[in-house]
């Protein structure tokens, strides 16, 4: 490459540089539209199979290089079907010209203590009232797609503001609260139902779609029961039930900081790596 850019006069030298700069640029705005989404687990799995692909390949396991190969390549003529959701949204944003728009936001994780505390504080209050809510809190999986199913907010999150969210027949009570950090980013969204079919009567929508949110990502979600006011929380697919407040601050703060530990870890070798 050095060899041929002896011979290229400087007008193709800036026009390589553009051309190298334009496509750079390309790549980083389609990683910032499928962050904060399921496709980053997708395409963590798509990775992983090239490379075992590769593996199979040098190491001569001829069988299972075989068996590879043909689901790498069934993957691919599926890949607009599973990234569907991804794709009908940045097609959308380049409609709408937001494909250019900054969208980073910073979160101070020291600040999540409090956010969990008035989770909890509005979880007491509405359960002694029985007033039903589904408040889901956000940790690695992104949820920008159900947060596009509600009514976005972007407020900070209080103890009041979430009570008032779910008092009946207040335009935003049906539906799930979704926190990101320390900000409500959406209310009255859909969310996925839960396909496990061994669930007593007693469950409702709001445990079934705070099952399903669980199975589907890393978040967490709480119940408050509309008929008994109990407090639930889910967590990977499983649902606690009967909680108090204080079991319930103990259990968001341990869940959360659990979440969070690995992805400090990760980023704490990567840069003793690049160090």
């Amino acid at each position: 490459m050095l060899n041929q850019i002896r011979f290229m006069s400087p007008t193709d030298i800036i026009v390589a540089l553009v051309d190298i700069a334009i496509v750079s640029y390309l790549i980083y705005k389609l990683f910032t539209l499928v962050r904060g989404t399921r496709a980053i687990q997708l395409i963590r799995g798509i990775l992983v199979l090239l490379v075992a692909t590769y593996a199979a390949s040098r190491l001569r396991l001829y069988t299972i290089n075989w068996i590879l190969v043909n689901a790498r390549t069934m993957l691919f003529v599926a890949l607009p079907v599973v990234f569907q959701p991804e794709l009908r949204r940045a097609l959308e944003q380049i409609g709408r010209g937001r494909v250019f728009a900054s969208s980073l936001a910073i979160f101070d994780e020291g600040d999540m203590s409090r956010v969990l505390e008035e989770i909890a504080r509005a979880a007491e209050v509405m359960s002694k009232g029985k007033c039903g809510a589904l408040i889901v809190v956000e940790r690695q999986t992104g949820l920008t797609d159900y947060v596009e199913t509600g009514v976005k907010t972007d407020a900070v999150v209080t103890a009041e503001l979430l009570i008032n969210l779910f008092v009946p027949g207040s335009p935003l009570h049906d539906g799930a609260v979704i926190i990101k950090g320390n900000r409500i980013t959406a209310a009255a969204c859909f969310l996925p139902l839960t396909d496990a079919a061994d669930l007593t009567v007693e469950f409702g929508s709001r445990h079934r779609a705070a099952l399903g949110i669980t199975e589907s990502s890393d978040a967490l979600a709480i119940v408050v029961s509309e008929e008994t006011g109990a407090i639930s929380l889910a967590n990977s697919g499983r649902l606690i039930r009967y909680l108090d407040g204080k079991t319930l601050r103990e259990m968001l703060g341990t869940l959360y900081k659990t979440g969070h530990a690995g992805s400090r870890r990760r980023g704490e070798n990567r840069a003793g790596q690049s160090a």
